[in-house]
């Protein structure tokens, strides 16, 4: 059963010059830059119909191409750190994009989200940090800022069991354009021959 959610995609660039944030904070485990992606909306572990089902509905998202910003860095998870991330600068195509996708697959009978969306950027998961060392390290990392970067398509991610997430596989592929005319992704002989 593969394990799927809709994201995009960070630019190389981009991706190296957060890997530029490693270190420095004990009991992270740093996520390799190959693996950085923005969630768009997380699906689950399901069967392979379903996952063919999803693939051909999102493939019916008609949008346009945006632009996108990090805009420093910060934590999840409070007193008890669990991730630093890099934050997304508000960004309406971003968050109207997300929320078709909810959309779509709640038609599907797949549950709504449970928490309200925050877009970033997982950097590391932090195992043992202590909230004084995550501060520590984000009072002199957290000021990070990028040049805004283009999104044109959004991809349909799976991924297997693994320590730490990751490796994610592209799916299929949803260009973003101004014109209705679009071609959606298809699945990629990978996936083709994982699910028959």
């Amino acid at each position: 059963m593969p394990r799927l959610f809709t994201g995009l995609e960070i630019p190389l660039s981009v991706a190296q010059s957060l890997a530029m944030m490693w270190g420095g904070l004990p009991g992270a485990r740093w996520i390799a830059p190959e693996n950085y992606h923005l969630t768009l909306r997380f699906i689950g572990d399901i069967d392979d119909a379903l996952a063919r089902e999803i693939a051909g509905m999102l493939g019916r998202v008609h949008r346009g191409g945006f632009e996108l910003r990090l805009d420093g860095l910060s934590s999840f998870g409070g007193r008890k750190p669990r991730a630093v991330v890099a934050a997304v600068a508000p960004a309406a195509p971003l968050m109207e994009l997300q929320a078709e996708h909810d959309r779509l697959l709640q038609r599907l009978g797949l549950e709504p989200e449970g928490r309200k969306y925050t877009p970033h950027v997982s950097l590391a998961r932090l195992r043992d940090s202590s909230s004084q060392q995550v501060a520590d390290y984000l009072a002199a990392r957290g000021h990070y800022r990028l040049s805004a970067f283009a999104v044109s398509r959004f991809v349909l991610f799976s991924s297997r069991a693994s320590v730490g997430g990751g490796p994610y596989i592209v799916e299929a592929a949803y260009p973003l354009a101004s014109s209705p005319s679009r071609v959606a992704g298809g699945w990629t002989s990978e996936a083709k021959s994982g699910w028959g």
